[in-house]
């Protein structure tokens, strides 16, 4: 487990590479706009992946060697308008926002500044899907906090992956079901849930990828 020193020295690392990383792609294209398909008719429930440029999605994707996406959210109905939540670090919605579960726009979660290509899977119950989309609702409500030392075993903190297979245990159904990937990094040992062990999970079906 790593000292509370040693996780600030990591973000503050982060946070810097990323910067610097972000800038050059600035650089390169200035466009910014949502990969969102316009004809995606998205449902309560759908698991959306997306595949960032940015340093942490390249630590995602290298320790996810079998993966092509390196986050996930989950689609909610929030009064009528759907919404995905998922648990992000380093996108604050405002100055001195912190780490946490966040709920925002489909086209805000495929904007091209985090999202290369992205990915839209349907769990074919919408019973278990409408159920898992109200279980992630309430982490959102609930403002639960980013896990930044990645361990699945403490709920009151989640990273993106363990958000959506929360959302879907809770409701009697295992995504990654034993699949797990072990991520050793100078900055963190963990065994992780990965975007892949959640997309080739046999309760899912792509309904499009772009």
């Amino acid at each position: 487990m790593e000292t509370k020193g040693w996780k600030v020295t990591r973000v503050n690392w982060l946070l810097a590479f990323g910067f610097w990383l972000f800038s050059c792609v600035s650089c390169q294209n200035h466009q910014t706009e949502s990969i969102l398909p316009t004809d995606m008719q998205l449902k309560p429930g759908d698991v959306v992946f997306r595949r960032g440029e940015g340093i942490t999605s390249h630590v995602v994707l290298t320790a996810d060697n079998n993966g092509d996406y390196s986050h996930v959210g989950i689609v909610v109905d929030s009064c009528g308008m759907l919404m995905v939540v998922h648990a992000v670090p380093d996108e604050p919605d405002y100055k001195g926002d912190v780490d946490r579960v966040k709920m925002e726009r489909p086209e805000v979660f495929f904007m091209s500044t985090n999202a290369s290509i992205g990915a839209v899977c349907r769990p074919k119950d919408p019973v278990l899907a409408r159920k898992a989309s109200e279980v992630a609702l309430k982490l959102y409500r609930q403002g639960v906090m980013f896990d930044h030392d990645y361990d699945e075993t403490d709920t009151t903190r989640m990273y993106c992956t363990e958000l959506v297979e929360y959302a879907f245990s809770r409701v009697g159904h295992s995504l990654a079901d034993n699949r797990r990937h072990t991520v050793s990094l100078p900055f963190l040992h963990a065994k992780c849930i990965l975007p892949s062990d959640i997309y080739e999970s046999e309760l899912l079906m792509t309904v499009k990828a772009f």
